[in-house]
């Protein structure tokens, strides 16, 4: 029996993830986010690549000052990654209130030391559990 490459089975991981997030964690998640009722998570609204349609999604999140960073489980291969490196503007939910501000990925990051910086093992556990190819996303928030 011929076995798999190890970047197939990663793929096969990915899907798997991306569809029960996508239609079953997701939905409730992004309406307690919305109302800033999810702790340590918020909305982050990108344009489409493709579409140029508003797109939102529910990420994990620390916020220092005007900086808020983020550790995107699947890395490039997230939809909302590839959106914010098309078109870096995007804005954030926090509380109940929308911010502007412009992303950009950090290659050079650990994201295992960012997550471990934001504070909050459970969410570093999920992360680490469910992520294929972490990736750490610094969103510089507009001045008020």
């Amino acid at each position: 029996m011929t076995q798999l490459p190890e970047h197939h089975d990663q793929a096969r991981r990915r899907a798997r993830i991306r569809r029960l997030q996508k239609y079953v964690l997701n939905p409730p998640s992004q309406l307690a986010a919305f109302f800033g009722l999810l702790p340590g998570h918020i909305l982050i609204e990108t344009v489409g690549r493709v579409t140029g349609k508003r797109r939102h999604t529910v990420v994990g999140a620390h916020l220092e000052q005007r900086t808020v960073w983020l550790v995107a489980e699947q890395g490039r291969h997230a939809g909302y990654v590839r959106n914010l490196v098309a078109h870096p503007r995007v804005r954030v939910r926090l509380g109940r209130r929308w911010i502007p501000g412009t992303a950009t990925t950090m290659a050079d990051d650990d994201p295992d030391a960012r997550l471990t910086s934001f504070g909050n093992e459970r969410h570093a556990k999920l992360v680490r559990r469910f992520g294929t190819a972490l990736l750490t996303v610094r969103i510089e928030l507009d001045p008020p």
